[in-house]
C-alpha cells in the first residue's frame, strides 16, 4: 500500500484505512456482516474484484480475518485491531450527518437502503405473524422501483421481487423521500402530510408503520 513516508500515527493508519472503500468495508463488518454476499449488498456500486483485493489488504494488516466453514464457505470477521475502528467509524458517520448534509442524485441507491432497512428493523414492534410492507419508488427505473420487507418473527429479508405473499401495507413514495425519512432529515407525518408519501393500508397499520420501520441508526444526530 502507498506510503506518506512519515511516522506520525495518524499517516500510519491513514496508509491502511484512506483507500477508497476501505472503510465502508469495516462499517459494513460492524453492522454485522460477515459473508462476501452480504458485504456486497453494503457496497452495490463496487466491484466483487475489488471487494477481494480489499479484504486482502485487511487481512494482512490484520483488521480482518478469514475462516471458511466445513463447505468451504468463507466468513470475514473482524480482529480486535477491526473492533477498535467503531468509535471511528460511527463518529465518522454522526460528522456527515451534521456538516454533510447535502445528498445528490448520485447518491441515492435503493439497494442499500432497503440493505439498511433489513438490517435494523425493529423486529419486537412487528407483528409475530409473517408481515410483508411493499414500496415502490416513483423515481426510480422499473427494475429497481419496487420492494418488500418481509418479517417473519424474527427473520427479516428484503426482495426486489414479488415474494408472493399477502402485502399488510403499500408504501408509494420517491426514492429521495424515503432516504430522507431513514437518516431522519425529514419526518414521516410532514412527508406524508406534504404529500410526499402515500401509505395504503388500514388505519392501524398506518399508524403502526413508521415504528415498524425505523431510522437508520445515526438518525438521531442533533443538527447543528
Amino acid at each position: 500500500m502507498p506510503s506518506y513516508g512519515q511516522f506520525c500515527p495518524v499517516a500510519k493508519a491513514m496508509e491502511v484505512l484512506d483507500e477508497r472503500w476501505t472503510l465502508l468495508i469495516v462499517r459494513e463488518m460492524l453492522l454485522g456482516s460477515t459473508r462476501f454476499n452480504e458485504l456486497r449488498r453494503g457496497v452495490p456500486k463496487m466491484s466483487p474484484a475489488l471487494l477481494s483485493k480489499r479484504l486482502r489488504a485487511l487481512e494482512r494488516a490484520g483488521i480482518v480475518e478469514r475462516s471458511e466453514d466445513p463447505g468451504g464457505r468463507s466468513s470475514y470477521t473482524l480482529t480486535s485491531s477491526g473492533e477498535e475502528l467503531r468509535p471511528i467509524v460511527d463518529a465518522l458517520g454522526a460528522w456527515g450527518v451534521r456538516w454533510i448534509p447535502q445528498i445528490g442524485d448520485e447518491d441515492l441507491d435503493p439497494h442499500l437502503l432497503m440493505w439498511d432497512v433489513r438490517r435494523t428493523v425493529p423486529v419486537g414492534d412487528w407483528p409475530r405473524s409473517r408481515t410483508v410492507v411493499a414500496f415502490t419508488f416513483e423515481d426510480v427505473p422499473v427494475k429497481a422501483s419496487a420492494w418488500w420487507l418481509c418479517v417473519n418473527g424474527d427473520e427479516v429479508d428484503v426482495c426486489d421481487f414479488d415474494p408472493g405473499y399477502g402485502v399488510a401495507a403499500t408504501v408509494a413514495t420517491s426514492l429521495r423521500t424515503f432516504t430522507g425519512i431513514w437518516r431522519g432529515d425529514i419526518t414521516w407525518d410532514r412527508a406524508i402530510r406534504a404529500g410526499e408519501v402515500e401509505v395504503s393500508a388500514p388505519t392501524e397499520v398506518r399508524r403502526q408503520l413508521p415504528v415498524w420501520i425505523g431510522q437508520s441508526l445515526l438518525s438521531a444526530v442533533p443538527r447543528p
